[in-house]
């Protein structure tokens, strides 16, 4: 299933819609403005939360958890020690990882556990300046998890590169 995710660009709070491949909206990004913390809600299209997205405000190097019914279900960062591209790992609470490579600042990028590609970020096929697919590839994969840890990709890689 393809997902788009079109970001207003002049919106306050970072509020946008994810459509699925037909064109429905299939998610929300709900973003909370006068927090201490950068927090985003991923809410369904009638409005309940499935997943929270939080910049950890301690940490050595920069990181965002997504929790889902306030338990952390995954962390993701960037990971040590990659030497010649930029690579993010998504840790989840079970101690299984995920890790995310690629072209991460045009958003071409994978999403892959223990080799094998679970999700496709990929702005390719777009001409909107804004706007890229995630393809998930896997019938069984936690569709809004993986978009949460995409959109906190998005997020710690923006940062990164405007420091």
């Amino acid at each position: 299933m393809k997902y788009l995710v079109r970001e207003k660009m002049f919106s306050i709070g970072d509020d946008f819609w994810i459509e699925d491949e037909s064109g429905n909206r299939a998610f929300y990004v709900d973003g909370k403005v006068l927090r201490v913390r950068e927090t985003l809600e991923l809410q369904d299209p009638s409005g309940a939360v499935v997943a929270v997205v939080h910049k950890k405000l301690l940490s050595l190097r920069d990181a965002m958890t997504v929790e889902r019914d306030g338990h952390v279900l995954v962390t993701v960062r960037k990971k040590r020690l990659a030497f010649l591209h930029e690579v993010y790992r998504a840790e989840l609470a079970s101690g299984e990882e995920l890790e995310i490579r690629g072209d991460l600042i045009d958003k071409e990028f994978d999403i892959e556990y223990e080799g094998e590609r679970l999700a496709r970020i990929s702005r390719k096929w777009f001409s909107l300046r804004d706007a890229y697919a995630i393809d998930v590839e896997r019938e069984d994969a936690d569709a809004s998890m993986l978009i949460a840890i995409a959109v906190c990709v998005d997020r710690l890689v923006a940062k990164e590169h405007e420091d």
